[in-house]
């Protein structure tokens, strides 16, 4: 409602209503800077997520160990970790790093710890994601590949990983879209305005006078917006309900 209120002041419901604050949600400077770093953030964020958990996946379903169980659980340890405290953590251990021009302050360039927190936070949707992935793949196309030569990485590159693309787009834009609009981390690692992910931007423009509610409130719909659509391709591209996303029989 405060997104689309021209004039509110001592009614129930607004006098008049505008969609101007989202064309500023997009338009505003901090709010574009805000929307080019999250994208920014998120890509390589969810491409990192990617790698590591096509490796995961296949670990989990193809090497099993003693050692599976405790993988999977730290795997999936992220989603019961605060992002506040991943970046409260981040700040006391790098604060002081430094190799010449490259720097993990996050006083002085947050990104590659933003980066790092992204895809921590949001491995596990990927990790099973792929490892539904795998667990459905028959494991006798990728024996016979190799018994007709094929290397470990080729076949990865030209049997496994293209037949389980689906789930892995599916995890990708799952975890894409939840990176876009994480809040702990982006909260605590950004300090100046040029570096603000989108949720930094909400919480500073909130405590603005005049249009600031505004615009973090049509910036928050528009987040909410993206967030529904993105599960929605989701469960369009598996063509199955979202919770056999992460069947594993």
């Amino acid at each position: 409602m405060v997104s689309l209120s021209d004039k509110w002041f001592m009614t129930v419901f607004p006098e008049s209503f505008t969609l101007k604050y989202f064309k500023l949600a997009v338009t505003h400077k901090m709010a574009a800077s805000s929307i080019r770093n999250s994208l920014l953030l998120s890509s390589f964020a969810t491409i990192v997520d990617i790698i590591i958990g096509i490796i995961l996946g296949y670990l989990l379903v193809r090497k099993k160990s003693r050692l599976t169980g405790w993988i999977d659980t730290l795997v999936m340890l992220p989603l019961a970790v605060p992002g506040i405290v991943l970046g409260f953590g981040y700040i006391a251990c790098f604060r002081g790093w430094s190799f010449g021009s490259f720097t993990l302050n996050p006083q002085i360039n947050p990104f590659p710890l933003l980066i790092i927190c992204y895809s921590i936070r949001r491995l596990p949707y990927v990790v099973r994601s792929a490892y539904a992935g795998f667990k459905q793949l028959s494991e006798s196309l990728e024996e016979a590949a190799r018994n007709l030569g094929a290397t470990g990485f080729r076949v990865a590159r030209k049997i496994s990983v293209p037949l389980i693309s689906s789930h892995l787009l599916a995890g990708a834009i799952i975890a894409f879209s939840f990176a876009m609009f994480e809040v702990g981390s982006s909260l605590v690692l950004a300090f100046k305005e040029q570096d603000y992910p989108i949720a930094k931007a909400i919480y500073v423009l909130n405590m603005r006078l005049t249009d600031g509610p505004n615009i973090a409130s049509a910036m928050g719909i528009l987040g909410m917006i993206l967030l529904a659509v993105s599960l929605i391709v989701t469960g369009m591209i598996l063509g199955k309900r979202m919770g056999e996303l992460f069947r594993t029989r």
